[in-house]
């Protein structure tokens, strides 16, 4: 007789139940998206199987997987969810008509033999949806694939509760309305619609990794949150060269976080960070990544894998003196021709002025000044004013450091600015 787990404390169980559920929560729920090709729908069922091992779990004991025994009860629920739409449809099924999980012909996929068959990746695919909004895109991915409640998602953005419901609410919403199919897109689209996804994780990580308001530098759980989807999304598509390109981009960037704030969390400059704090385990993934980014490649290096590039360079220096200055003002060179940005072009001057000096990089800078999208861009005159200090020009720079300190939002990055314009000596 086979022997049934032991009931446990309600309280541990309860824990027990929310911790799986968080880990689980996107897989379950993109399998029963696969059924009801409605996303909000399938998270309301996973909820539902949620409330139903908070019921049981004390009562019988944690299952031996409780993983699956969450998924087959949200499978089942959409099963039986599916039965009741397809009687009212025709309304001359029999009752107790079988339905198994894939026997619904509207649910078969299309053959193709470029398909990739597996429901998390149809479900971020579909969080990322180009029909969304960027905020939008943004909360839905940390709630369906980051398992983020909505409170953690305002807490992390700095933004009302109310606002990221309401952005969830309405992306589902839009989904269902706009019909958006719960699939991954095919050849061409596959490869536009990948820009979307990538866009996404890039900017969770970047909002974790330098904060754009507020009084921290750094928040690491959005930092966590980007990475895992991102070596998630590696292993889901090992084919994408940009894929790994964006996931090396972001072990190396996170290789450095220990040692970017200071005992009281101020920024920790580059030039005086400790690389003895870099995480050399993070380092070798990334390398790990970059390889299999450029293994995978069909032509030339896309934008991620170029910015990992350039975090490599900085991750092979054991000593700022050490850096690669010219490797990396060549390789923003040519992120600057597959991708022409302003933010891209400040970044190469940076490059320029430790290879060649700061003259001619300061030619690129003000060529920036009357750029619309950097006019409120506290970087722009942040780096104006290190280059005209260097130049021996400190009351020029000194108002370069004000005015940069007066358009950052982050409280942290305001106060350094702050302390370079009064560290200036002028005569």
């Amino acid at each position: 007789m086979e022997q049934q787990p032991a009931p446990a404390p309600a309280g541990g169980v309860d824990t027990a139940v929310e911790t799986i559920f968080r880990i689980e929560s996107p897989r379950i729920i993109a399998g029963v998206a696969r059924i009801v090709r409605d996303v909000g729908i399938a998270e309301e069922l996973a909820q539902d199987a949620l409330v139903a091992a908070l019921e049981q779990w004390p009562r019988d004991g944690v299952p031996d997987n409780p993983g699956a025994w969450l998924t087959a009860t949200a499978k089942h629920r959409a099963i039986d969810l599916v039965r009741r739409r397809e009687r009212y449809a025709r309304k001359l099924e029999e009752v107790g008509r079988d339905l198994s999980l894939s026997a619904p012909h509207h649910l078969d996929e299309p053959s193709d033999p470029d398909d990739i068959d597996d429901d998390l990746l149809r479900l971020v695919f579909t969080a990322c949806h180009p029909v969304l909004s960027a905020e939008a895109r943004i909360a839905l991915t940390l709630r369906l694939l980051g398992g983020l409640t909505t409170s953690e998602i305002a807490r992390a953005f700095l933004v009302p509760e109310a606002t990221v419901a309401q952005r969830i609410v309405r992306a589902k919403r839009t989904l269902a309305t706009k019909g958006v199919a719960f699939e991954v897109p095919y050849g061409p689209e596959r490869e536009a619609r990948l820009g979307s996804v990538l866009e996404v994780i890039y900017l969770v990580f970047n909002e974790g990794y330098a904060a754009t308001a507020g009084d921290d530098l750094l928040r690491p759980a959005l930092c966590e949150d980007a990475l895992r989807l991102a070596r998630v999304l590696a292993e889901l598509m090992p084919k994408e060269s940009e894929v790994h390109g964006l996931a090396a981009l972001l072990e190396l960037q996170e290789s450095r976080a220990a040692a970017r704030t200071g005992p009281g969390g101020e920024p920790v400059l580059l030039r005086d960070q400790r690389r003895l704090r870099w995480n050399r385990m993070l380092i070798r993934r990334g390398f790990t990544a970059l390889g299999r980014a450029n293994a995978v490649a069909t032509g030339s290096p896309g934008p991620y894998a170029l910015q990992a590039a350039i975090a490599a360079c900085h991750a092979q220096a054991y000593a700022y003196e050490d850096t690669d200055w010219s490797r990396i003002a060549t390789l923003y060179g040519l992120l600057a021709a597959r991708s022409p940005s302003p933010v891209i072009e400040l970044n190469r001057a940076v490059a320029v002025s430790m290879a060649e000096g700061p003259e001619p990089a300061l030619a690129i800078v003000d060529a920036l000044t009357g750029e619309p999208a950097l006019r409120d861009y506290h970087l722009l005159p942040s780096v104006r004013g290190d280059l005209l200090a260097r130049l021996g020009r400190p009351r020029e720079a000194r108002a370069e450091f004000e005015r940069a300190a007066s358009l950052a939002r982050n409280g942290r990055e305001r106060e350094l600015l702050e302390a370079r314009a009064r560290d200036l000596r002028i005569s």
